[in-house]
């Protein structure tokens, strides 16, 4: 499978603040690769370099098999970028944004109306393409920015935060999209900072803390290598705890992994340990026996919970 896109040991620096620092990875065509960290962890600039806000000062940045400082104007064609906020034209109607953008590209007037129509139709907006941006929910805006950033037939789509800020049906709704855009080969790159939304959508991913990669793998790869099978977490304050707590929890296998003041615990068999917990002083009805999950393998490796 060909990379689309081979990052070797990009590093971005603004000032005395270094956001990047020796970043490597690769991108097959095809598939969604995904950057999950904090705000501030160096997704964005990344992101910028690849889409061509951003120079390349420190490595190599390739894509479609050729490198450069500054991604040209050629490279960018091939190219859909979903933004972070919703930056519609709010004086035009959906149409008229889908076709306007297509313009851009070089389409004729008759070229972006097809191609804006298929697009509804595919973004299931095509009730609404004589209305107004403003009259369109949050989550039908975010679906025409996506249609928009797929005027050109990109072979590859950039999504800055896809989800950010919409309601549960409206996220799936969007999810549901991109995993169609997938199984037609084209291939996503993808920030978040939703544990649930890397772990529905993402082949292969990063996690990225203060400008350096901690982990990429898949994420079903990530847990198995980074945590125990079980977590349990203890919905109690830390402080009302007996003191000999996390010493039993380790004597009897487990791990424990405090994040500000919240507390879970892991364990290969967490049906043992969960069995203990009332006899060490820990009542179980205040706590959770479940999976461990990726957002586990992100409290671990960064300390600090998903914001």
């Amino acid at each position: 499978m060909d990379n689309v896109i081979i990052a070797e040991s990009l590093g971005k620096c603004f000032g005395a603040f270094r956001a990047l620092n020796g970043v490597s990875f690769s991108v097959r065509a095809g598939e969604c690769f995904g950057f999950l960290g904090h705000n501030g962890a160096g997704k964005s600039t990344t992101m910028k370099m690849i889409y061509g806000l951003s120079t390349v000062d420190e490595g190599i940045l390739t894509l479609f098999g050729q490198s450069h400082r500054l991604t040209p104007p050629a490279i960018k064609a091939q190219m859909g970028v979903v933004p972070q906020e919703d930056n519609l034209d709010t004086e035009l109607t959906v149409l008229e944004n889908l076709e306007t953008y297509g313009g851009l590209f070089g389409l004729s007037r008759r070229e972006a109306r097809v191609r804006a129509q298929e697009l509804l139709d595919f973004m299931g907006l095509s009730n609404k393409a004589a209305d107004n941006v403003e009259s369109l929910s949050g989550g039908l805006k975010r679906r025409l920015v996506i249609a928009r950033s797929l005027m050109n037939h990109p072979q590859l789509v950039v999504l800055d935060e896809p989800t950010t800020g919409l309601d549960p049906q409206a996220r799936h709704l969007v999810w549901q999209k991109l995993r169609a855009l997938k199984a037609e080969g084209v291939t996503l790159l993808l920030t978040t900072h939703y544990m649930e939304e890397a772990s529905q959508l993402c082949d292969r991913l990063v996690l990225m803390h203060e400008g350096l990669i901690l982990a990429e793998g898949s994420p079903p790869e990530l847990v198995k290598k980074h945590m125990p099978p079980c977590a349990i977490e203890v919905r109690l304050p830390f402080d009302s705890l007996p003191q000999d707590f996390a010493d039993k929890v380790t004597a009897a296998g487990g791990e424990v992994l405090r994040v500000a003041d919240a507390l879970f615990l892991y364990a290969v068999d967490g049906k043992k340990l969960w069995d203990q917990l009332d006899a060490w002083g820990v009542p179980r009805h205040a706590c959770f026996l479940r999976a461990a999950t990726l957002e586990d393998v992100f409290l671990k490796l960064t300390g600090r919970g998903p914001e």
